[in-house]
């Protein structure tokens, strides 16, 4: 992949992530303080309830990305779109199931909880779901075609606009008090464009020419990248699952706050790897593995910079901002330090593991990997069970964290040893390094000044002089720890050359 196409797919995800995370603080807050706590943790439920059908996919999209590299590589148009022939006609059939699972939602979910209507529940499974089924019915297959491709921008361009076009929408209906069954409704119709416009431009751009005449192409991997899958839908959403059935909407609610910040990090960190799956995709594809080393030696030293410098100001601006953000509101209390702080970590955690993951998903190795996908469903689901009745929310942020900590044990150690071939010290190393700094911030972060009094402008002061100074500190300690691989990291064009 060239080298302006990598800074192209990091900038315009960076700006997507930043639009995503716009609209993920401004509709939540709209929605609790105009239809209350009770309203958001039952929307945040039924979109994680509508998530779980994800499954069916079975980590699909990422077996057919990693087929695609080698075809894209050689330019073989007959095998790409074979390839896309039989992506399409499989998200198609899950576009089918998924119309099964809306109905059986349908009738179960109103049972789950009776804090609301049966109809007005019904209606709002209805609604949220639609944007949904047009995703798997029209633009899936041509979205991992164009990720494969190294064409993620276009991708966040398109959902850029969707998603800016979407907050003006939903914002002015909320102001104007409109039910919250046609808010959600115009939300949804909306993000129907962007499965449409992949379709639509992927088809022109390329000439893509899938049809019947394919003979359906045989997808190796597909049940190993379902264990694979398996483990990140019940990471993202058991936590909200457990809550609806074993505690309350308010918790849900809770819960779905401090999920905001989980979920734009996470968005962050994407949009900053934006295009690196691929790149690692298409080194492997030719070979080049004396590149692949160099490369992944200084992307670990960039990449954990910048999640220590995240995840550090998240740890400490996490309650600031629940109490700034929830300010006014009064039907539940929001503010809930030790899982603030649990939840955060379980995320960063997540975080240190995706150069790994990225790694792992480009060689195609998901037999390998598959038993830790099973392990951390186990270990998440029991321990949430059993600790949510005691512990709430707590309880839940430990059984994720420990999940997570295992499998990204897992990834480390694989990608070392199987695909770098190289010793796992190298990246532990660099790993208790970024602990210690993290450690390190927190400690002196209580000798800062911060302005006291809570509003968003005293928020946003308090926030740019802890990145500032998180930022100087993760300087400082990268000329001590890496002086030698400074210039490697100024001159990176040697070790992501153009093509």
């Amino acid at each position: 992949m060239r080298k302006k196409e990598v800074f192209k797919n990091a900038i315009f995800g960076l700006l997507n992530q930043i639009f995503i995370i716009a609209r993920g603080f401004i509709i939540p807050r709209l929605i609790i303080s105009t239809y209350g706590s009770n309203v958001n943790g039952l929307v945040s439920s039924i979109t994680n309830f509508l998530a779980f059908i994800t499954l069916l996919d079975g980590g699909f999209n990422v077996v057919i990305k990693s087929l695609l590299y080698k075809p894209i590589v050689n330019k073989d148009k007959k095998q790409i779109e074979s390839i896309l022939y039989s992506s399409n006609r499989f998200f198609r059939r899950i576009a089918g199931i998924f119309i099964i699972y809306i109905v059986l939602l349908l009738i179960i979910y109103p049972q789950i909880t009776g804090d609301f209507n049966c109809k007005f529940i019904d209606l709002l499974i209805i609604v949220i779901s639609i944007s949904t089924f047009f995703e798997y019915y029209f633009g899936i297959s041509y979205r991992i075609f164009l990720e494969a491709s190294g064409k993620s921008y276009l991708i966040s361009i398109i959902n850029s606009l969707v998603t800016i076009i979407s907050t003006i929408v939903i914002t002015f209906l909320v102001k104007y008090n409109y039910d919250i069954i046609i808010v959600k409704l115009f939300g949804s119709i909306i993000f129907i464009i962007k499965p449409i416009l992949l379709n639509v431009y992927a088809r022109k751009k390329y000439k893509l020419c899938i049809n019947s005449n394919y003979k359906e192409y045989v997808i190796q991997n597909k049940w190993d990248g379902l264990a694979q899958h398996i483990a990140w839908v019940i990471y993202c959403n058991t936590d909200v699952a457990v809550l609806t059935l074993f505690s309350t909407l308010f918790n849900v609610s809770i819960y779905s706050v401090y999920s905001l910040v989980c979920v734009s990090l996470r968005s962050i960190v994407n949009a900053i790897t934006s295009g690196i799956d691929s790149t690692f995709g298409n080194i492997i594809a030719s070979g080049k593995k004396e590149l692949l080393e160099k490369g992944f030696d200084i992307y670990e030293i960039i990449y954990f910079s910048i999640i220590t410098i995240l995840f550090s100001c998240a740890i400490i601006l996490i309650i600031p901002f629940v109490k700034v953000y929830t300010l006014g509101i009064n039907d539940t209390n929001y503010i809930n330090s030790s899982f603030g702080i649990i939840i955060i970590l379980s995320e960063y955690i997540i975080a240190i593991r995706r150069p790994y993951r990225a790694l792992i998903h480009a060689k195609g190795h998901f037999k390998e990997t598959r038993i830790g996908a099973w392990i951390e469903c186990i270990i998440n689901i029991t321990l949430s069970v059993v600790l949510v009745f005691k512990y709430g929310l707590v309880g839940i942020a430990i059984g994720t964290l420990a999940a997570s900590l295992v499998r990204t044990i897992e990834f480390i150690y694989h990608a070392n040893k199987v695909i770098l071939s190289r010793k796992n010290i190298i990246s532990i190393k660099k790993i208790i390094l970024v602990i210690i700094s993290t450690i390190f911030i927190i400690l002196l972060d209580k000798y800062i000044s911060y302005v006291d009094n809570i509003n968003y402008i005293n928020f946003l002061i308090n926030s740019v002089i802890t990145i500032l100074f998180t930022t100087m500190i993760v300087l400082i300690v990268n000329i001590i720890f890496y002086n030698t691989k400074i210039l490697k990291v100024l001159n990176i064009k040697n070790v992501i050359k153009q093509e």
